[in-house]
């Protein structure tokens, strides 16, 4: 009922090599630290519903997500974002580049992009 973002990308040696692993620095929005180390990620649910049948009960869920990633410096943030995708699109789908920008308030830059993830039940 959840889709599994965070053990596929706490799974890739890559992603842990720049997000950590004592934390693996990739949340749910809204529960990064505030003093959260550069890099890290966040990510929440943006859509979604269940894969519906007519003969039986739902065997799929389908999540859309989107991902945040942080940085000080572009070039950071857009390497945590490309190790992240290629951790995910082994198993699921990229939708949306949601492009870089710099944030008013921390000067963090930030790279966003969307994504479509089918879950077995």
């Amino acid at each position: 009922m959840f889709p599994p973002i965070f053990q596929v990308c706490a799974a890739s040696a890559p992603v842990v090599a720049l997000l950590g692993s004592n934390p693996v620095r990739l949340w749910p929005f809204g529960e990064a630290p505030s003093n959260a180390e550069l890099p890290y990620a966040v990510w929440q649910q943006i859509g979604g519903s269940p894969e519906n049948n007519l003969d039986s009960v739902p065997d799929i869920d389908s999540f859309a997500l989107q991902v945040d990633v942080y940085g000080r410096t572009g070039a950071q943030a857009r390497g945590v974002a490309e190790s992240l995708r290629n951790a995910i699109e082994p198993v699921a789908h990229i939708t949306r580049w949601g492009g870089d920008g710099r944030e008013a308030d921390t000067k963090y830059y930030r790279y966003s992009f969307d994504l479509n993830w089918l879950v077995s039940r």
